[in-house]
């Protein structure tokens, strides 16, 4: 991967896909550095509080896998922020995503960390966190 852009398609590309459709997991790990985390922010069960979930990629493909292709999950991209200084990048990328199962849509924002090693750009961390009625999105990361 060349660019920032094209890693960033990629990521929201991997995951997505119809009910009973294989995700390539090979190139979800190729878009990563081996050590890279895929953290969510959500709420705790039975709890006001927030936690943070913190997983490797093979973690993330192993836990959130079996769930994307059951439910038939796709996301898409609404709004991104990019900010870039040497071989350091931020994208701040909203997202829009839908399940198939149950008709459900959510939106939330992706942070995404990346570095380029000299050839190619990789994700080094990824920290999403979901709308909700207390946080809807802000206008300024919906256009």
């Amino acid at each position: 991967m060349q660019s920032i852009d094209g890693i960033v398609a990629a990521l929201y590309d991997v995951i997505s896909g119809g009910i009973g459709q294989a995700r390539d997991w090979n190139r979800m790990r190729s878009l990563f550095v081996p050590e890279a985390r895929i953290m969510a922010i959500g709420p705790k069960r039975d709890s006001k509080d927030f936690g943070l979930r913190i997983m490797s990629v093979s973690d993330y493909i192993a836990n959130s896998g079996p769930i994307l292709i059951e439910t038939g999950f796709r996301e898409k991209e609404l709004s991104r922020k990019t900010e870039q200084w040497g071989e350091l990048a931020h994208v701040f990328t909203t997202y829009e995503t839908n399940t198939e199962k149950n008709k459900s849509i959510q939106r939330g924002i992706n942070s995404v960390q990346l570095m380029h090693d000299g050839t190619r750009w990789w994700i080094i961390s990824l920290l999403f966190e979901a709308e909700r009625p207390q946080l809807p999105l802000p206008e300024a990361y919906l256009k």
